[in-house]
C-alpha cells in the first residue's frame, strides 16, 4: 500500500448523515454505536490538529420520490418525524464544525460544500458515515469527479447490507481513494506524520 500524507491543513473529515434517521436502522457490518463511537474518534484527532471537521444530514422528507424498484420509502408512507433529520446527539458536533444540509444522497449537489472546501483550500477528504453505498458512496463519486483525494474510514461507515458494505470497500472505494480503518488514521495523525 502506499503510504498518503495527511496535511491537516487541507484535509477535512466528512461525515455523512449520522443522523436520528440512520443511528437507529440495524447496520452491518458495523453496528451503528461503532459507526458514531469511530467517528467521534476520528472528529478528535481532526480538530486536535485543526483539520476541519464537516458532517452532512439530509433531510429526509425532501429526499426525491421518483419512481423506482425498492424505492427507500414506499409511496404514500407517513412523512418521517421531525426529529430523524437531526444530527444524533451522540455524534459531538462542536462549535467550530461546520454542518451541511442536503436533500438527495450526495452532499455535493445543491449544497455549499464543495465551494466552503475549495475557499479553506482543502484537497483531501477522509469520509466516514451512513450508509456506506448510499450517501457515503455517492458523496465519494463527485468528489471524485471533482477532483479531490480521498481516503475512507472503513470502520467508520457501515451499510444495510454487509455485502454491501464490502463491496463499496473492497471494490469501488481502492480505485478512487485510500480504505484506512479508523485506529491506522488516528494512529497516523497522533505520530505526526500524517502517513496512513
Amino acid at each position: 500500500m502506499d503510504q498518503l500524507n495527511l496535511d491537516p491543513a487541507r484535509t477535512a473529515l466528512v461525515l455523512i448523515d449520522l443522523q436520528n434517521s440512520n443511528v437507529g436502522r440495524e447496520l452491518a457490518p458495523h453496528s451503528a454505536v461503532k459507526v458514531v463511537g469511530n467517528s467521534v474518534l476520528l472528529a478528535q484527532a481532526m480538530r486536535e490538529r485543526g483539520a476541519l471537521v464537516v458532517y452532512v444530514r439530509v433531510l429526509v422528507n425532501e429526499l426525491p420520490a421518483l419512481p423506482a424498484d425498492s424505492p427507500m420509502r414506499p409511496q404514500g408512507a407517513p412523512s418521517a418525524p421531525p426529529d430523524a433529520s437531526q444530527l444524533a446527539p451522540d455524534v459531538g458536533v462542536e462549535a467550530q464544525d461546520v454542518v451541511i444540509v442536503k436533500r438527495q444522497w450526495g452532499a455535493f449537489y445543491g449544497t455549499e460544500l464543495d465551494q466552503l472546501l475549495r475557499r479553506r483550500g482543502i484537497d483531501t477528504l477522509v469520509l466516514g458515515g451512513i450508509v456506506t453505498n448510499f450517501g457515503v458512496e455517492s458523496t465519494a463519486r463527485a468528489a471524485f469527479d471533482r477532483g479531490y483525494k480521498l481516503v475512507f474510514a472503513e470502520d467508520a461507515m457501515s451499510s444495510m447490507e454487509a455485502e454491501a458494505h464490502h463491496f463499496a470497500c473492497g471494490t469501488i472505494f481502492p480505485r478512487m481513494g485510500r480504505v484506512r480503518s479508523t485506529r491506522t488514521l488516528i494512529d497516523a495523525l497522533q505520530a505526526g506524520t500524517g502517513a496512513a
